[in-house]
């Protein structure tokens, strides 16, 4: 069953609103783990990091941003 435009919209909302601050707070706390490594080490695991959260919610951001296609004109 696919989520509507509507769900898709509110889950994308929930998604950056507290999803998102708490996957930067786990990012930063799995670098800190790591014992201050070496800049570009860090900066490496930062773009990972950065690309790995969205990939599982492509389907719930894809084409939010346009206008509802169930919507009357």
């Amino acid at each position: 069953m696919a989520l509507s435009y509507k769900a898709r919209r509110r889950w994308s909302l929930v998604i950056l609103l507290i999803g998102l601050p708490l996957y930067i707070v786990a990012a930063v706390t799995v670098v800190n783990m790591l014992d201050r490594p070496p800049i570009w080490l860090e900066f490496l695991v930062y773009v990972v990091l950065g690309i790995v959260w969205a990939l599982p919610f492509r389907a719930i951001f894809r084409g939010v941003g346009k206008a509802d296609p169930d919507a009357e004109n």
